[in-house]
C-alpha cells in the first residue's frame, strides 16, 4: 500500500475528511475548514495521510508557536495542535512517527528552535509514548495530567505552560461559562445538541458563549486544552469537549451543591 502525506490548502481542503469528518456539506466539517483556511496565513499546516486504499485516514495539525491554540510560551518552536491515525490496523505502522517526521523537517527547514506538543494521559490528546519514541522530553506539567513536550535542537531554551491559568478561569465571574473554538469540529457538536435541547436553561441557568477566535485568546484559556473550557463561578467544570449528556451529569452534580 503506497502511502502518501498530502498538505492541504485552500484548494483541496473539501477532497479529504477532516478530523474524521468526511462530508463537506455537514456543519461540523464547514466550521472546521473555515478555521483552517483563516489560520493558513499564520503558517498552520495540515496534513492527511492517504493511500488509493484507505482515503484519507489520519493528520497533523501544526503551527509555529507564537500561534499556538494552547496556553504555551512556545514562540520560536513548531506547535503540534492535533495527530492521530484513525485506523486502529494502522496505529502500529510507524504512521504516526511518519507525521511528526514531516513536522520536524520542516521546523529544521525553518530554523526554529524545535518542536513542542501537549499530551495527556486522559482523553481528547495523545499520549506521551509517540513522541518519548521520537526523542521528545517532558519540560513542563499541569494537573491532572497534561505534559508539555519538547524535541528541542542545539539545547534551545524549552517551551512552557502559561502560569496564570488559574487566575484566567476568576476573570470570567459568575455563572456557566462555555469557553470554545472551531479548532475542533467536535465542539460544534456539542453547542449544537445543547441548544437544540436547551440543557443549561433546563436547570435554571443560561451559559454565556465565548468564542475564542484567535491564538492570543487561546492562550489566555484557563485549561491545558486550550480550545473548551466549561466554567461555573469562576471554577474550570472541564477542560476538553464532552456529550451534551455528559453536560447534563456535570450540571446536575454542581447545581445540586
Amino acid at each position: 500500500m503506497e502511502i502518501k502525506i498530502i498538505e492541504l490548502n485552500p484548494e483541496n481542503i473539501e477532497d479529504f475528511s477532516l478530523c474524521g469528518y468526511k462530508d463537506p456539506q455537514k456543519e461540523s466539517f464547514q466550521k472546521k475548514a473555515g478555521w483552517l483556511k483563516r489560520r493558513f496565513s499564520e503558517g498552520l499546516k495540515y496534513k492527511v495521510l492517504y493511500s488509493e486504499d484507505e482515503g484519507s485516514f489520519g493528520a497533523i495539525e501544526y503551527v509555529p508557536g507564537e500561534y499556538a491554540w494552547r496556553p504555551v510560551q512556545a514562540k520560536g518552536y513548531m506547535f503540534i495542535q492535533r495527530i492521530f491515525v484513525e485506523k486502529k490496523k494502522l496505529r502500529e505502522q510507524g504512521m504516526g512517527s511518519m507525521l511528526i517526521e514531516s513536522c520536524i523537517d520542516d521546523a529544521r527547514r525553518s530554523s526554529m528552535k524545535g518542536v513542542a506538543v501537549v499530551t495527556r494521559k486522559g482523553s481528547w490528546m495523545v499520549g506521551s509514548k509517540l513522541f518519548l519514541n521520537q526523542g521528545f522530553e517532558v519540560v513542563d506539567r499541569v494537573a491532572p495530567d497534561f505534559e508539555l513536550m519538547a524535541l528541542r535542537f542545539n539545547d534551545a531554551p524549552p517551551p512552557s505552560f502559561r502560569k496564570d491559568m488559574e487566575g484566567n478561569a476568576r476573570k470570567y465571574g459568575d455563572g456557566l461559562v462555555i469557553l470554545y473554538s472551531d479548532q475542533c469540529p467536535y465542539i460544534s457538536k456539542f453547542l449544537s445538541d445543547m441548544k437544540a435541547d436547551k440543557t443549561a436553561e433546563r436547570f435554571g441557568v443560561k451559559p454565556k458563549l465565548i468564542e475564542l477566535a484567535s491564538a492570543a485568546r487561546a492562550q489566555e484559556s484557563p485549561s491545558p486544552y486550550g480550545i473548551f473550557t466549561i466554567l461555573y463561578n469562576g471554577k474550570v467544570l472541564t477542560t476538553n469537549p464532552i456529550s451534551n449528556t455528559r453536560f447534563k451529569n456535570i450540571l446536575n452534580k454542581e447545581l445540586k451543591k
